[in-house]
């Protein structure tokens, strides 16, 4: 049994990932999926949401937007629209874009496109999460090692 599986994250733009991981958590239409070495072969499409995988202790995540997945027993390919690492997002910028779709989707504004709206706020609030996850997680460990040491 492989240990490792091969994970490839790209874009339009860009490739994001190329490196062997030993778990990804993906966001797919019907809900989060995970994928270890040797899963089974299948294909999804991946919704606006956050991916995360893991290589040994360390948990890497992004915020992604509508795509597809190719699952292999040794290989993972993700083809998706877009693609942010927490060092990449703008944190008060996903909260601006967050409160207008909110606005938006009060009803409030006129010719508004709800399912674009609905949209947006899938993408900025799956950008929040991300920005704001890891510095949950330092403050965590921040926290265990003052208890540790005390």
């Amino acid at each position: 049994m492989a240990d490792k599986i091969k994970l490839s994250i790209v874009t339009p733009e860009r490739e994001v990932v190329d490196t062997e991981v030993d778990e990804i958590i993906a966001p797919g239409w019907d809900g989060e999926f995970g994928v270890l070495p040797n899963h089974a072969p299948f294909l999804a499409i991946i919704r606006s949401g956050e991916l995360d995988y893991r290589i040994g202790d360390e948990v890497s995540s992004m915020a992604v937007g509508f795509g597809f997945v190719e699952v292999l027993p040794d290989k993972v390919t993700v083809m998706i629209e877009t693609a942010e690492t927490e060092e990449e997002i703008d944190l008060e910028r996903a909260m601006a874009a967050r409160d207008r779709a909110m606005e938006a989707l009060s009803g409030k504004a006129a010719d508004v496109d709800f399912e674009n709206a609905r949209a947006a706020l899938m993408r900025a609030i799956s950008r929040i999460q991300v920005a704001q996850k890891n510095k949950r997680i330092s403050q965590r460990s921040v926290e265990r090692q003052y208890r540790s040491s005390s």
